[in-house]
């Protein structure tokens, strides 16, 4: 039986609560340039090796681009660029801002007769909850996902499809399965703006809040996932 390989993914506290609570089932990464093949076979292959944006100028090597239409690029990415999170049946392992409580004194047993927890989840802890005034309380400050370590992982997740488009292509039922709601006060025509409005507008504004450029319309891989037990 083939190994199950497994990579680390970071997710933002609200994207973590999506996650928990089934609303988020995919997420779109975008392409970088080294992730993409190009046909030039007389570059050497170094640390490039050979990889350059589709269609993207290349300080080093100029551009490529493959097929003369959007759905011809994006069968050859899927064909021929492997996914850096991964293939169907791979697992990725989620990254979230957390806090060691060992050796803190405010371990504790969510089961009584179960073992110490050892770490507590921003995504748990909303800004100005019970939960997260006691841990001002007590001097804790959370580490930044990056530097959470597998130990500390609660959220696996196999990959189901993955597949290459156009960040402007998502659909609004796309838009939902990436854990977005639309506020239940806009779900009513008569009011504007409505949901038709909100979801486009929303995903817009998580984009480019992660440091995304939503009007360079730039290639992303899609990743479907279903969560399994760690």
């Amino acid at each position: 039986m083939p190994e199950i390989k497994e990579r680390p993914i970071l997710f933002s506290a609200p994207m973590v609560r999506a996650i928990l609570e089934g609303r988020k089932t995919v997420t779109r990464r975008a392409v970088k340039s080294f992730q993409i093949p190009i046909e030039d076979k007389t570059i050497s292959i170094g640390d490039r090796q050979r990889w350059s944006a589709i269609g993207q100028k290349d300080p080093r090597y100029g551009f490529c681009v493959f097929g003369s239409t959007e759905a011809e690029c994006a069968k050859e990415l899927e064909q021929h660029a492997p996914c850096p999170y991964g293939k169907r049946g791979d697992r990725l392992w989620v990254r979230e801002t957390f806090i060691d409580l060992r050796c803190t004194g405010v371990e504790h047993r969510p089961d009584p007769d179960g073992p110490l927890q050892r770490y507590a989840y921003a995504a748990d802890c909303r800004p100005g909850s019970h939960s997260d005034e006691a841990r001002k309380d007590f001097g804790l400050k959370y580490k930044p996902s990056i530097h959470m370590p597998r130990a500390a992982c609660r959220i696996l997740l196999e990959i189901t499809k993955v597949r290459v488009e156009r960040l402007q292509d998502i659909s609004r039922a796309d838009i939902r399965a990436e854990g977005l709601q639309c506020p239940p006060e806009l779900t009513s025509d008569d009011v504007s703006p409505n949901y038709r409005d909100w979801y486009p507008a929303a995903w817009k504004e998580l984009w480019d809040s992660t440091g995304g450029n939503w009007d360079a319309n730039p290639w992303v891989w899609v990743v479907e996932f279903k969560r399994v037990t760690p």
